[in-house]
């Protein structure tokens, strides 16, 4: 009863050969493969030098592209700038003009800031990105994923809400401190201003590549003070976006949320957060 009958070449009929007991029929088969390679994936492995590089090339060329390519909506960013202010005004934390014009004032603090700005945004991510591939292969994917996250989810921020930094206001007094002491570097002021969106203020990704890095390293870090420099650096940021007058104290909340996503993202896909990785692969 139940049983599978198949015709002969003779064109007689006889009882199917019954599955071997324990192996899996073609749908299981199908499925259990599926879940293997979607366990594959999600397990850390050691990553390759030169994948990495490319990765890394690639996405940053694009995420440049892209929010360079975002209409710069000039009125509705000043618009925004505005409100932004008012708010800030409403909260009691609208300082970052005394804080401009405090810094401006020491000529070779605000120029140290300025190069600050321009340099270690990109330097030390990437150190810190060697660092983990070195010494942290196994968890070296779950947390470059939550960079890549946390970098693409600023690039909807830049879309729906085009935001001028301070220094472009109208009817204000903020200092733009690259244009006044000439350094160079700043993709978002003096002569390198054309190559940028002006108006792409919010998020901070200043503030989230810092977090991320000074995050990164309180948590790996084997050594007490490299895990508080880790904490000093994006609070040293976030002194240097509003002295230089290019972004908001609220900009910086919006870092903090994409970074936030970020991690959500990393923890989903691998089931625990990077630091809780195994170390080697």
């Amino acid at each position: 009863m139940g049983e599978t009958i198949v015709t002969t070449l003779e064109g007689r009929q006889a009882p199917a050969d019954p599955p071997i007991a324990g192996e899996p029929l073609a749908g299981e088969r199908s499925g259990r493969s599926g879940r293997d390679v979607l366990r594959r994936l999600r397990s850390p492995r050691r990553p390759r030098l030169w994948f990495e590089i490319l990765l890394i090339a690639v996405s940053y060329w694009t995420y440049s592209l892209i929010r360079n390519a975002v209409p710069e909506q000039k009125a509705q960013a000043l618009r925004n700038a505005d409100w932004i202010w008012r708010v800030e005004h409403d909260l009691g934390i609208a300082v970052e003009r005394s804080v401009n014009h405090a810094v401006d004032s020491v000529t070779w603090l605000i120029v140290g800031m300025n190069y600050y700005y321009a340099t270690l945004h990109f330097v030390v991510t990437l150190g810190v990105l060697v660092w983990l591939f070195k010494w942290h292969p196994g968890r070296y994917a779950a947390t470059r994923l939550v960079l890549f996250a946390t970098t693409a989810v600023a690039l909807v921020g830049y879309y729906l809400y085009p935001l001028a930094p301070p220094r472009l206001m109208n009817g204000t007094t903020f200092i733009d401190t690259v244009l006044v002491h000439h350094t160079w570097g700043s993709m978002a002021s003096g002569d390198l201003k054309s190559m940028s969106n002006q108006y792409a203020a919010m998020p901070s990704m200043h503030i989230g590549w810092s977090l991320w890095c000074g995050l990164t390293i309180f948590a790996l870090a084997s050594v007490p003070w490299a895990k508080v420099l880790g904490l000093l650096y994006p609070t040293a940021t976030l002194v240097v976006i509003v002295a230089t007058a290019n972004h908001f104290w609220l900009d910086a909340v919006g870092g903090l949320m994409c970074l936030a996503f970020g991690l959500a993202v990393a923890r989903l896909w691998y089931g625990a957060p990077p630091h809780a990785l195994p170390r080697e692969v």
